[in-house]
């Protein structure tokens, strides 16, 4: 992990009436957290227990809402930053959280700049040399 890299939560409604909202909310955070990737940072992607709760469903197994949301906490914790993409209980709920904690709070893609890989700094400075 480059040093300016940093680990971003991501905030954004999922809870939907249809099974198709709730795969449009994931798939909205998934294409987020791939433009994060490529500015070098390593996003994490709570939308992903949507499978864990499938699953979970699926092989009758009690998980709540609350599950979730202590499900996530942890990572949360362990973020540098966080990007909050729309408010919903939970995502209002993670950033207080997040500004509890004092993360860096980010509310588009657009506001996180790009890492500068060691690479490319390594040949700026022969470059300059």
């Amino acid at each position: 992990m480059n040093e300016n890299s940093l680990k971003i939560y991501i905030a954004a409604p999922y809870s939907a009436e249809t099974e198709e909202e709730l795969r449009k909310n994931t798939e909205a955070v998934i294409d987020t957290a791939l433009a994060l990737f490529k500015k070098g940072h390593f996003p994490y992607i709570p939308h992903l227990t949507h499978w864990v709760d499938k699953q979970a469903k699926e092989t009758n197994i009690a998980m709540e809402w609350k599950d979730y949301m202590r499900w996530h906490r942890p990572w949360l914790e362990a973020c540098d930053a966080f990007i909050y993409l729309g408010s919903s209980k939970g995502a209002d709920i993670e950033l207080q959280m997040a500004k509890d904690l004092g993360k860096m709070i980010f509310y588009s893609v657009d506001d996180v700049s790009a890492v500068q890989s060691n690479m490319k700094k390594r040949a700026v400075q022969i470059k300059g040399s």
